[in-house]
């Protein structure tokens, strides 16, 4: 089976408008018409117009020939298309708008016809046409971390691709409420089922798939779904040990600092994280501040703990 490639056959660029396509048809079938046309092969040139027309004047049919691609051109015994090419689309018969079935190629009969043949070059092919599921979408979403722990409904507005009228791939802006369920964690993906790309011949539409990100929190981060918390407290607190406030995303929650507690220290709130089957856990991390030297009596302070304290933390390092 010989091979077509019908925006040679128009003079068209494959990134071509329906517009141009459709311009450069008129054209063309003008000066080949073989009513009209003294060239040679008019009648033959005037049958393949028609038919670089009939596939590439249709989005069905052109986004579908596109795929096919020209890198199976060649070949000892002839065009072949790639083996797993069918499982894509279904190609069946009644394709044609135009003409009728005589005036077609074997190449368009095999792809898009069956007409004559009353077979069709592919299995699993239907009467109906070329149809394709639309192609599935991703988007990156932002969320607060409290939408994870309580769950949610937010709206975002997303930048669709969808293919106008003119065969061209435009963005058009779509704005969609989307349930957050609870425990859902960074890099986790909400489906929402035939959002996607607009399918081909009647088929659904693909999906649109939504990758959560989190906003940056004031106090919090995370990491998988443990919630972290960097605690600061005093010097004093941390050497005698205390019983602290601590502010977690569902409230306030008392927690002992044990003594001797060094700056670093990571303290656990059991399963105060992200919620889920197995939750996350909540950890508070300890930052010693130091009180200003900031007036005497302060100073004095520093200087009694320097000469009656008997602490060296570089000692380890010689």
């Amino acid at each position: 089976m010989e091979y077509k490639d019908y925006y040679e056959i128009l003079g068209v660029s494959k990134d071509a408008t329906q517009s141009d396509i459709k311009r450069s048809y008129r054209k063309l079938a003008r000066k080949y018409h073989p009513d009209v046309s003294k060239e040679h092969d008019a009648e033959v040139r005037f049958k393949e117009l028609g038919e670089a027309y009939e596939v590439l004047k249709d989005p069905e049919k052109r986004e579908a020939y596109d795929q096919l691609g020209t890198n199976w051109k060649s070949g000892q015994s002839g065009f072949q298309p790639p083996p797993d090419w069918s499982t894509d689309f279904d190609f069946g018969n009644g394709g044609y708008t135009q003409g009728n079935a005589q005036d077609y190629s074997s190449f368009f009969e095999d792809l898009f016809g069956g007409g004559a043949k009353g077979t069709n070059y592919y299995s699993g092919a239907s009467s109906q046409g070329f149809s394709a599921k639309g192609d599935n979408i991703r988007a990156r979403v932002v969320i607060d971390l409290e939408d994870s722990i309580n769950g949610a409904t937010r709206s975002f507005s997303l930048q669709i691709p969808e293919i106008d009228e003119q065969g061209h791939v435009i963005n058009k802006q779509r704005t969609l409420s989307v349930t957050i369920p609870k425990g859902i964690k960074e890099g986790q993906t909400i489906r929402l089922a035939k959002q996607g790309k607009t399918g081909f011949g009647g088929a659904d539409a693909g999906d649109l798939l939504l990758e959560i990100a989190f906003n940056e929190h004031a106090h919090y981060t995370l990491e998988g779904k443990d919630i972290y918390l960097n605690l600061p407290v005093t010097p004093w607190e941390a050497a005698l040990g205390a019983k602290v406030e601590v502010p977690t995303p569902t409230g306030k929650v008392g927690m002992k600092i044990p003594e001797n507690s060094q700056q670093g220290r990571k303290l656990r709130l059991k399963e105060r994280g992200l919620p889920a089957k197995a939750a996350g856990d909540f950890y508070v991390v300890l930052q010693i501040m130091l009180p200003p030297a900031s007036d005497p009596k302060a100073k004095a302070l520093y200087e009694k703990m320097k000469n009656e304290i008997d602490f060296d933390p570089r000692r380890y390092l010689f």
